[in-house]
């Protein structure tokens, strides 16, 4: 042995009780685990008294949004620290491979507000394999903060092959596409993801997702949609995409998968009715879900999808026309914009998170509505100058959840956690920095919505079976040693809305290929996060 784990309480990610345990490590991999009582304990030249620590795989985050995080953070804390070993980015059909320079300029200005503008960052890379090279060869050759897997972007694919325009794509873009996701899977890519109420992804119609969808089934990977209303259309927006993979023959997981707004108050049970018709019937389904009620985007994700034909430029130059943003006011606040899930938005509820431009600073932690308020305006007009002066770069927290609909979707079988984390920001979401430990902690000690086994499980096995990894998310000899220790006693999010990048308490240790990321409750320098890739199939 490398290194024996002594006395730990093992999790060991199947859901079933704990028991007592020594660990042995081996070459990055778990190579012994002696239960109490049992024989000869293994010995190494180093041993870590767990003394009552809970030993459990690593964390999982199903749906996080560091994709230039990893390249710009060597510790990446805000991951590490939660106990995440493993991260899927390229979320929401939005990032930064397959591109070319068109698109990745314009990629990077639609999506600063999740990643910065991208400036600090040396785009050395155009496809997918590029991309994933990149973050293996890390920081002078050393690799990453924790373990990445992607998902091939689908707006990002029409970016490239079809452009801004609102229309369905021609026989020879969709051939294109097709071909494009085939390359990023066959380079290492998991699956496909979709930003549905976000430009030019949502100008695909059914007919376009599901002929790629059948590409990304053919090699073994998951579409995983952010779907077309998580509002006013919530129920039929996961049917449809139900319907959609079940035609295309593709494993679905649904990203982010929280019934949010007043009219989908109490209707969690309906949402699991679905699903649980879908898996009756033989549906490959699941979902990731955050443990915390207001949802996180940019100010410019809640625009109608017409404003955003034709490409962040297009965006700018209608807002600055009055007759064009007086026609944007009224989708948003009479009609209900598709860009906010068909309700009209309240803009108490939206907080400007954060802002690229420092001279905006003062709005950040404000609501819209405060701003205007203080300023003797309309809020549609601070929220269009806002836009305007910080070229869509505003994020925001959009506090429109409901605490019984988080609780209820946590329980379900297929569950998975996803942090949905934009680390970017003045005051970004405390998700970002807390959400697996406020899973252990307050939904787990404090509430008992889980067992701690269970939890364990929705944060490890589950996930790793539906990114079909068969030597991770489990505590068993052979399987990679990525590994959390934890207090079950003390374990909590420490960020909270008003101090989001706090660390959490009662993690001290957090292993990735059997080296320490996390050492007596301090980030280490270690770099042992790689990409994980998908193989090919056939």
């Amino acid at each position: 042995m490398d290194l024996v784990i002594r006395d730990a309480h093992v999790i060991d990610g199947t859901g079933r009780p704990s028991y007592r345990a020594d660990v042995g490590l081996k070459d990055g991999r778990i190579a012994e685990i002696h239960r109490e009582g049992e024989g000869r304990r293994p010995t190494a030249p180093r041993t870590l008294e767990a003394q009552g620590l809970a030993l459990s795989p690593g964390f999982i985050d199903m749906h996080a949004h560091s994709d230039l995080a990893l390249l710009r953070d060597p510790a990446h804390t805000a991951k590490a620290a939660q106990g995440v070993t493993l991260e899927v980015i390229g979320q929401d059909g939005l990032s930064y491979a397959p591109v070319d320079d068109r698109t990745l300029a314009e990629v990077r200005a639609q999506i600063t507000g999740w990643n910065g503008d991208g400036s600090d960052i040396d785009f050395t890379w155009r496809t997918v394999g590029g991309y994933l090279d990149r973050l293996d060869h890390g920081f002078a050759g050393e690799g990453i903060a924790v373990n990445a897997a992607y998902l091939v972007p689908q707006g990002t694919v029409r970016m490239l092959a079809v452009g801004w325009e609102d229309r369905p794509a021609t026989a020879a873009e969709l051939g294109r596409m097709k071909r494009l996701v085939a390359e990023g899977l066959e380079q290492g890519a998991v699956g496909l993801s979709s930003g549905l109420t976000y430009t030019p992804g949502m100008y695909a119609d059914d007919a376009e997702l599901t002929e790629l969808c059948r590409v990304v089934a053919a090699y073994g990977g998951y579409y995983c949609p952010h779907h077309r209303s998580y509002g006013a259309g919530a129920l039929r927006a996961y049917e449809e995409m139900i319907e959609l993979s079940r035609t295309a023959g593709c494993a679905l997981h649904l990203a982010h998968a929280v019934m949010n707004f007043g009219v989908n108050e109490g209707r969690a049970p309906e949402l699991l009715a679905l699903l649980d018709a879908a898996l009756a019937d033989g549906a490959d389904v699941s979902l990731d879900t955050y443990p915390y009620t207001p949802g996180s985007t940019t100010l410019a994700a809640l625009l109608p999808g017409w404003a955003g034909e034709g490409g962040p430029e297009a965006i700018l130059a209608r807002l600055r026309d009055d007759a064009t943003a007086a026609r944007i006011g009224h989708a948003l606040e009479v009609t209900g914009s598709d860009g906010c899930h068909g309700v009209t938005v309240d803009w108490e509820s939206v907080e400007i998170s954060g802002v690229a431009d420092p001279a905006l600073a003062p709005y950040v932690g404000r609501s819209v509505a405060r701003s205007a308020r203080e300023r003797g305006e309309e809020p549609w007009a601070t929220a269009r100058r806002l836009l305007l002066e910080d070229r869509l770069g505003p994020t925001i927290l959009q506090h429109v959840g409901h605490e019984e609909n988080v609780r209820t979707i946590m329980r379900h079988p297929v569950h998975t956690g996803g942090s949905d984390g934009i680390l970017h920001g003045a005051k970004p979401h405390p998700r970002a920095y807390g959400t697996f430990p406020h899973y252990l902690g307050r939904y787990v000690r404090e509430l008992g919505v889980l067992s701690l086994e269970e939890c364990v499980a929705h944060l490890t096995s589950r996930p790793a079976a539906r990114l079909r990894l068969p030597d991770r998310g489990l505590v068993r000899v052979g399987h990679r040693a990525d590994l959390v220790l934890f207090d079950p006693e003390t374990v909590a999010a420490g960020a909270t809305f008003e101090a989001p990048r706090t660390l959490p308490t009662g993690i001290p240790y957090v292993l990735i290929a059997g080296r320490f990321v996390m050492e007596d409750g301090r980030r280490t320098d270690v770099l042992a996060g790689r990409t994980v890739r998908r193989t090919p199939a056939g």
